[in-house]
């Protein structure tokens, strides 16, 4: 499966972690930047990750940063992304499982690799159920055509 992943300098430490696990998983990885500490607006790396996932690209996200909120935020506006912050595995899971999420944003600041990479495989691995939460997956999808 092709993964984007994006990073802005805080999200750093843990963008090469992932990226490794992605690939010893069998999965590509698709970077999308930054590979500098040097400071970059978050918005810059990550919407041309959410718009990969969104046309189809890539058929999941991961997004990081020095909390994960700017970047969910970001990739939350890109229409069809359905993007979860997630400090956990449980939340990850869940994000795929009923909300359909097809992009995951993480902290550097809040998480430590190996809990990142515990979420990371919890999302990689996450289906979606369906069933009744197809009803609410349609009225977001609802939401965001008709602008909220």
């Amino acid at each position: 499966m092709r993964v984007a992943v994006a990073s802005d300098h805080a999200g750093l430490p843990l963008k090469r972690p992932i990226i490794d696990w992605l690939e010893g998983a069998g999965h590509e990885a698709v970077d999308f930047g930054t590979d500098s500490t040097e400071p970059v607006d978050y918005p810059d790396v990550i919407a041309p990750a959410a718009r990969a996932v969104a046309a189809g690209d890539c058929r999941l996200g991961i997004v990081l940063g020095g909390s994960g909120t700017g970047e969910q935020i970001v990739a939350n506006k890109i229409r069809g992304i359905r993007c979860v912050e997630a400090t956990e595995p449980v939340t990850a899971l869940l994000g795929r499982e009923h909300n359909d999420a097809n992009m995951l944003a993480m902290g550097a600041r809040i998480i430590g690799t190996e809990l990142a990479l515990a979420c990371v495989a919890a999302f990689v691995a996450g289906e979606f159920e369906g069933g009744r939460h197809v009803r609410r997956i349609e009225k977001i999808a609802e939401l965001e055509a008709a602008g909220g």
